[in-house]
């Protein structure tokens, strides 16, 4: 299976995991259960297959956030809300929203969970913490509550092998978002306020890459920087293309063209911002 298939099928998978980070009925459930604030709620759902992790565990396994953003929002929310009752408002939220794009029934839905399910169970978890955490939890009935959970697996399973291939690299947490911004994917408006690090931290991290020949006078990576990063992402596509030797081509293709409408569709409705700190892909709504 190629490399290039495993970042072709996150570029479908990842907007309906990710659409629960911009949606606006996760945001209400997670105020609903007492949760202070978007970072509250987002570092609780997502940490929350761990059970009351502690900010420590949070800063280790998400690796490029500032800490203090980290710490503000964690142990606080288990305070307010048990992992177990954020998880159900997860799911509930998520369901709700992708319902208003994915329709909720049919043959093409109950398909695609097969396939995701088939390429799940191939998987092995050592080393990938936020995957197996996700994986442990008890499939939902709901079908599409199902392919989002399965979509999540998957997520959080190339994630986790990102943050390997960063630490390969030596890359810290910031140092990563640096030298993103640097090949002009995205922005730094974008990536420095989406993680929390201050304009003085950045440019420190900065300053580190200089000193290792990695990054131009004006931010941008210098040839050694490039290759660098290049080895970075193809090192995640290589470690993330599990799943899909386990279900092969065949299906692997037909997964993708059930997803490929929905992402589609997700982005179109606004659901995921078109510059996004994750780099995926959107196009503008207005672009159809």
């Amino acid at each position: 299976m190629s490399d290039d298939l495993a970042r072709r099928m996150w570029r479908v998978f990842e907007p309906v995991h990710a659409a629960t980070y911009f949606a606006p009925e996760t945001a209400e459930a997670y105020r609903r259960r007492g949760l202070k604030g978007f970072w509250m709620g987002y570092f609780a759902a997502r940490a929350a297959p761990m059970g009351a992790v502690s900010a420590a565990v949070v800063e280790a396994i998400f690796y490029n956030f500032a800490p203090r953003r980290v710490r503000r929002a964690i142990p606080d929310a288990w305070s307010f809300a048990t992992p177990a009752a954020v998880l159900d408002a997860r799911q509930r939220a998520t369901t709700a929203a992708l319902a208003r794009v994915i329709p909720s029934d049919g043959e093409q839905l109950q398909r695609a969970v097969e396939l995701a399910a088939g390429a799940v169970s191939g998987l092995e978890f050592r080393g990938r913490p936020l995957a197996a955490a996700n994986a442990a939890l008890e499939l939902p009935a709901h079908p599409l509550t199902a392919l989002w959970q399965l979509c999540t697996v998957l997520r959080e399973h190339r994630g986790d092998g990102h943050v390997a291939a960063l630490l390969d690299a030596e890359f810290d947490g910031l140092e990563a978002h640096v030298t993103l911004a640097g090949t002009g994917a995205v922005p730094r408006a974008v990536l420095q306020p989406a993680r929390g690090w201050s304009d003085e931290e950045w440019q420190r991290a900065e300053e580190r890459l200089r000193r290792r020949g990695l990054l131009a006078d004006d931010a941008t990576l210098t040839t050694e920087g490039t290759e660098r990063r290049r080895a970075v992402e193809a090192a995640t596509d290589r470690l993330a293309r599990f799943p899909w030797d386990a279900v092969g081509a065949a299906r692997t293709e037909e997964l993708h063209d059930l997803l490929e409408p929905w992402s589609t569709a997700l982005a179109a409705a606004g659901m995921l911002p078109v510059v996004n700190p994750m780099a995926l892909p959107v196009r503008a709504p207005a672009d159809g």
